[in-house]
């Protein structure tokens, strides 16, 4: 065998070794989001990643970011475009560049409970505005819950009356602007991760959210009242981008989507169970004072904040909200 034949089989058996190689390399999957890992969302994430390891072994590698490591709610949807980041949840009313659609779930009382909000995602209605995103290239994998929204301040809040003039810390929703100001308060569109110091150095009066991220998140400990409301809900869109998920092997990628089904189902458990007994942890704190609204005081805060349906029906579309309101029952 001459010099040159044994150079031409060494070369062959390196790129064969190399082309081997590259093909075993497992597929990264980052997955970025933005609240704390003992939150429903950040046990989601923890089961996907153990399940992907668990029967995806070599072929497939999950990474979880939590707490906006990598990027908060706002640049995660450019990112994943960008190829980034591969997989991530932000709350439905970060979509509003991509679709309009989704901003129907910010609507205020919309939904008696989150077994209303459940029926309503899972209908035709419901599963349809997952793929309203596709023509910006994003895929809508799922629904995640965190819970229904309660109103904190720094004064009591049993009536509308004693919200206005208050500042609240909103996501950046256009509908959540608009309940506010229905309301006489004022509306502040900050990062999530900015809210406790905000509220800290008396920066903005409020805020609105769940009962797991107002005690993940410490606001009870910011804040001299929490209004049970159960306004509003707090919800996520689990999401990849279209190039991502079309380019994997079909075989990966249906196993994939049933590993993410199953911790969204895991997610969505804990979000119920945590939903109580993190609002009991409040209150055993002592550190707050929760406000339990009689059906009266409810109902002024629905009649303030409903004319909100209206302004934004021509958005969202009268079949969609006819639809949400048809859950309830």
């Amino acid at each position: 065998m001459s010099m040159k034949q044994i150079l031409i089989g060494l070369t062959s058996a390196a790129l064969l070794s190399l082309s081997m190689a590259v093909q075993a390399a497992p597929i990264k999957l980052k997955f970025s989001h933005v609240v704390a890992e003992n939150t429903p969302k950040g046990q989601m994430a923890i089961k996907f990643k153990e399940l992907v390891a668990e029967r995806l072994k070599g072929k497939v590698e999950v990474e979880v970011f939590p707490n906006g490591q990598l990027f908060g709610d706002n640049k995660v949807l450019e990112a994943l475009l960008l190829g980034d980041v591969q997989l991530a949840s932000p709350s439905l009313s970060k979509f509003k560049k991509y679709t309009k659609k989704l901003q129907i779930f910010d609507l205020p009382f919309l939904f008696n409970d989150m077994a209303a909000a459940e029926k309503f995602q899972q209908s035709e209605a419901g599963q349809s505005l997952l793929k309203t995103v596709e023509k910006k290239g994003l895929i809508g994998l799922g629904y995640m819950h965190n819970g229904m929204k309660q109103m904190s301040a720094s004064k009591p809040l049993h009536v509308p009356a004693d919200a206005k003039g208050l500042k609240f810390r909103i996501m950046s929703s256009d509908v959540l602007a608009a309940q506010f100001e229905a309301v006489g308060a004022t509306p502040l569109k900050k990062p999530y991760s900015e809210v406790f110091t905000l509220l800290q150095t008396k920066a903005i009066d409020g805020q609105e959210n769940t009962w797991s991220n107002i005690r993940s998140k410490k606001f009870y400990e910011v804040q001299d009242n929490i209004t049970s409301s159960d306004h509003g809900l707090l919800d996520y869109m689990v999401v990849t981008s279209a190039e991502f998920w079309n380019g994997l092997p079909a075989d990966i990628r249906t196993e994939l989507k049933k590993a993410l089904d199953e911790a969204v189902a895991l997610g969505n458990k804990v979000a119920a169970e945590k939903s109580q007994s993190d609002k009991q942890a409040i209150i055993d704190s002592k550190r707050t004072k929760v406000i339990e609204l009689t059906k009266e005081e409810r109902q002024q805060w629905v009649d303030m904040m409903k004319p909100v349906w209206k302004k934004f029906e021509p958005i969202v579309g009268k079949d969609l909200l006819d639809a949400a309101i048809s859950a309830n029952k």
